[in-house]
């Protein structure tokens, strides 16, 4: 086990950096944080921000030599670099894992070999692929990027042949996925800490509403029959398992009209739909993120309230400075703000967690909380 006053460092300096960076520091731990921008967020809450690209050799043994083990914020570090580390130091979750889930096409197929359903697809790597792959598909569909798409972006809806190649060109010709769109009733997801020795603490399963591509908001826990809630932790955790994973895992989720469940991604790391566990669980996702990375048994997962969360964006910033009085005044509403220089559409600013005795009470705050904000805008 690594126990505080251990370094720990962690590749990516946004927002999940600055939250484990937090839970960290609050348990004792030291913390460096690579990541070239010099206003990360993350960097301003580290012991040691390196301000540095993620293939830099110098500041990559640094942090080899300096750091006791060595998590990830996203997805879409360089092979390489988390390659070179692995070879020193132990780095949760490691690059099979990490490469696993940040290209859909191995993502999805790797799914499938488990026995898990996902929606209908067909991997796009080259422009002739496209027509026998609409003809297998029920259209409409989607195109998605295989690597660095996230919060809708990297996405061409189609709907026949012609607007599938003219989105493969829009894409550049990008490996892709097309997928089948399938009917939704919810989205759903699952947030679950794995240790090194495969114990496993899965969090209260979530539902999500996206708008334009982002998450939205997210109600815990999720208005769904008990019966789809244990489906989906069975599926999560089998996901962990054939990977034996180690680290925090999100896995999200589609459930369809006809009560079909279908995982729609994983995230090898936390989750932006599981913020509501900093406030509303006993450990929060950024704690399990130390505790897996440290040798430590996951902590207790237990719901301490109903929560709701919701996402701030830049929009917000329009006009001006939120009228954050209206928030801050509510006794039940908890702020968390991202420490981001500049306030853009779509950017993720920061969310704020409503708790209550029941749920339509927390959606009722929620609201209420969210109308007063945008009162302004």
């Amino acid at each position: 086990m690594i126990v505080p006053d251990a370094v720990l460092g962690v590749l990516g300096g946004g927002q999940l950096g600055r939250m484990f960076t937090i839970a960290a520091r609050s348990m004792g731990y030291r913390v460096w944080v690579l990541d070239p921008d010099p206003h990360s967020p993350a960097g301003a809450m580290a012991d040691r921000h390196l301000q540095a690209g993620y293939r830099d050799q110098a500041a990559l043994s640094e942090m080899g030599t300096a750091c006791a083990a060595v998590t990830t914020e996203f997805e879409n570090v360089p092979a390489e670099t988390l390659e070179f580390l692995e070879a020193r130091l132990p780095v949760r979750p490691g690059s099979a894992a990490v490469a696993t889930a940040r290209d859909r096409i191995r993502e999805k197929t790797f799914i499938r070999e488990q026995g898990l359903a996902t929606a209908p697809f067909v991997p796009i790597r080259r422009p002739e692929e496209l027509e026998p792959a609409c003809a297998q598909l029920d259209m409409p569909a989607l195109l998605k990027t295989a690597q660095l798409g996230y919060d809708g972006k990297g996405q061409v809806p189609v709907t026949d042949l012609a607007e599938a190649q003219q989105g493969f060109t829009q894409l550049q010709e990008a490996p892709c996925v097309l997928e089948q769109r399938v009917e939704l009733a919810l989205e759903l997801s699952v947030i679950l800490a794995r240790s090194a020795n495969g114990e496993t603490a899965l969090f209260p399963v979530s539902e999500n509403v996206h708008a334009g591509g982002i998450l939205d908001t997210t109600y815990v826990p999720a208005r769904v029959p008990a019966a789809v809630a244990e489906q989906a932790n069975d599926m999560a955790r089998a996901l962990a398992d054939a990977m034996d994973y180690c680290g925090v895992l999100a896995v999200e989720f589609f459930l369809t009209g006809d009560g079909q469940l279908l995982i729609n991604e994983m995230a090898p790391r936390p989750h932006n739909s599981g913020h509501y566990t900093v406030d509303a669980c006993l450990t929060s996702q950024f704690e399990q993120q130390v505790r897996t990375l440290c040798g430590l048994p996951p902590g207790a997962t237990t719901l301490l309230s109903p929560v709701v969360m919701v996402n701030i964006l830049g929009d917000l910033w329009e006009p001006g400075t939120p009228p954050w009085q209206q928030l801050l005044s509510h006794p039940q509403a908890k702020l968390h703000l991202y420490g981001k220089r500049h306030a853009r559409p779509g950017r993720k600013m920061g969310h704020y967690n409503c708790l209550a005795k029941d749920l339509d009470t927390a959606i009722a705050i929620a609201e209420q909380i969210r109308g007063a904000l945008h009162r302004q805008v």
